[in-house]
This record gives structure tokens, sequence and C-alpha cells, in this order.
């Protein structure tokens, strides 16, 4: 079997889209591999996860932010360097076959202090802004540019996974995928999601403008993060609202994914599970990294991208709900651009590569 050591974090900055893809593509390596990860004792870090999933996990210690770190070294609390170093430490008598890499903090500086002493190095990256020494890269969003991003960032004979044919996706999305109903444009369920953290409380901004447009005929299923720290506050303002449902990190969301009619949330990677669905979409940007990826996907007709979480007020999300609750043949279109985005599917895709 071989061996895959993973190198993620989570935590209140970070989110926890990264551990969550991570932990989809090690459980498509289970029966193959022994899985190792390595994670930062962040924050609100969610790796616990990690072991209710059965996989093996190293902790690096928390660390007081060091306050000349700039940009993403921040999520690592520690220079690249440092934490190269100390995860040098652990790999060094394990024989790694591969390291599979999901940090924006982490570049080729931290992956050639690692080189020597693993078998193959993977990258998942969607930002395209740093050079790597990686023999895979996976990037699973949908740019105009995908195909010319990465040059120059890799070297020549890096393998490159791209676009949403090679995403990660959950167990659960498949199954809820062989069971997707027929949307009839008809808006009756809202789901509003903003993932684990919602660090500037899109969820409330949403809530507000749904009570104001007083359709008790919808049903709003609202789900929080447990590292949210708005999630009582939420609570509240759902339990004062007899059509509005309060949830706190479910395990089933593509099952709320497939009961609704109209999602409400952030970018990133919950993008690709609610066009997996075909759950059209009004998106928030709430990070830098997701403004790119919803411009083009709104240019492409799979998303309603409306701005970034400092200019979205309250009256553009609610001519933007409205846009969607009145024209049925536009949200049709969403979900038909939607579901055909991922060509034939295949949930193992990415796993098979590293075994090729």
């Amino acid at each position: 079997m071989k061996k895959i050591l993973f190198r993620v974090d989570s935590s209140t900055q970070i989110g926890s889209g990264h551990l969550m893809r991570c932990l989809t593509l090690a459980n498509q390596l289970r029966d193959r591999s022994k899985i190792l990860f390595v994670c930062r004792d962040l924050e609100c870090n969610l790796s616990s996860l990690v072991k209710e999933n059965s996989f093996d996990l190293i902790l690096l210690p928390r660390e007081d932010e060091d306050e000349k770190l700039i940009a993403y070294e921040k999520w690592l609390t520690v220079k690249p360097k440092i934490d190269a170093e100390q995860t040098k430490v652990l790999v060094t008598d394990l024989d790694v076959d591969y390291l599979i890499i999901d940090s924006y903090a982490i570049d080729e500086e931290w992956e050639n202090i690692i080189r020597p002493y693993v078998g193959k190095i993977m990258v998942i990256d969607d930002l395209a802004n740093r050079k790597h020494n990686c023999d895979i890269l996976l990037d699973q969003n949908y740019y105009s540019d995908m195909d010319t991003r990465y040059h120059g960032l890799v070297h020549d004979n890096c393998q490159l996974l791209l676009g949403p044919q090679y995403v990660l996706l959950r167990e659960e999305f498949y199954e809820a995928r062989k069971k997707m109903r027929i949307r009839d444009g008809i808006i009756k369920n809202i789901l509003v999601f903003f993932g684990g953290s919602d660090l500037t409380n899109e969820t409330m901004k949403v809530l507000e403008v749904l009570k104001e447009l007083n359709r008790q005929d919808i049903i709003v299923n609202v789900v929080a993060g447990s590292s949210n720290k708005n999630k009582n506050a939420i609570e509240w303002f759902c339990n004062q609202n007899k059509n509005m449902n309060y949830l706190c990190q479910v395990n089933n969301m593509a099952a709320f994914m497939n009961q609704a009619d109209l999602g409400i949330g952030a970018g990133g990677s919950t993008t690709w599970e609610r066009c997996f669905l075909g759950l059209p979409t009004i998106v928030i940007a709430i990070a830098q990294n997701q403004i790119k990826i919803s411009e083009d996907c709104d240019e492409y007709g799979i998303i309603k991208y409306i701005g970034t979480q400092d200019n979205v007020n309250g009256v553009m999300l609610k001519n933007s709900i409205v846009k969607l609750c009145t024209d049925s043949e536009y949200v049709k279109n969403i979900v038909k651009k939607s579901c055909g985005l991922f060509g034939r599917l295949d949930k193992a895709r990415v796993a098979n590569q590293l075994f090729e």
C-alpha cells in the first residue's frame, strides 16, 4: 500500500473547505493507501474530523502569530520555512510515497525543503499566484483561462488536473445526484450557507432581506458551521420566523441542496457541490480568491454572482432574490448548464491519477 501524507489546515481564518476536500480525497484513497494528516493546531480548527474519519493525525504546535507574517503566511502563524522544517522532522523516517498539500501559504520554497524526503508531491490550488515544485497540480475550479493559468508556475512535466471534471466531492453528493429531482424553476425552498466560519456574518445579512420579502410560502433552511461565532444569534433569528429552519454543522448537506430550489452562499469549494446538484445560487464572494472564480462562473451562466461581501447591500440582495423568484426560465438555464459542467462522472478520477 502507498503511504500518503496530507498537509492541510483549518481555522476560523482559513475556514473548513481545504480540510474537507482533502478528507474527500483521503476517503477515496482509503482502500489503497495508508493515510496520515499533518495539521497545525490553529484556533477553532476542525482537525478532529480527521480522527472521526479514522485517519491518523499529527498536530503541529499552536504558535503565537509572528507579527512579520504577510498575506497567506498568517494562515500558518509561522514563516513557511519554519513550517516546512517542522514537517520535515515528521516525514524523514516515514517513507512517504505521496505528499498532498492544500494551503495558500505553501509554495516551492516550502516544497524544496520537503522534496528529498517524499516520493512525489501533489498540490491542490486555485490561486495560480506562486511557483510550485510538484508532480501533480489539481485546480478543480472553472476559469475562463484555466488552460493557461499555471504556465511558468510549474515545471514542464508536472501533470495538470484542471477544471470541474476533477472536482473532489463526498460520496453523499454522488448518491444525491442519482436522486436529483427535475427543478421547474419555481422557488419554494431556499438554502442559506456561507461556509464554516462566515466571519463577516453574511448569513444574517441575507436573513434580514428574506424577512423583509415576507415570502411565507418559501421555506428557508439556514446552515451555520460549528465555528460560526454568530451561530447563536442566527438561531434566535430563525426561531422568530416560522418559515426559517436553523441547522448547525450538518453532515447531510447534499440532501439539503437537493431539497432547495435556490441557494444563497459564498464562492469557494461549495460552488461545485451546488453546481453538481444543479442548484441555482446567488453568490457573494467572502474572500479575495473567490472573486475571479465567481465572475467567470457568472459569465458562463452557472451562478448569479452579485459582488463581494463589502459591497453587496440589502437592495442588491433583494433584487437578485426577486429576479430568480420570478424568472423560472433563467433559473432552469442555470440548472442545465450547471449539471453539464462535470463531463463523465467519475468520483475516483483524481485518486486514480495518483496510482497511474
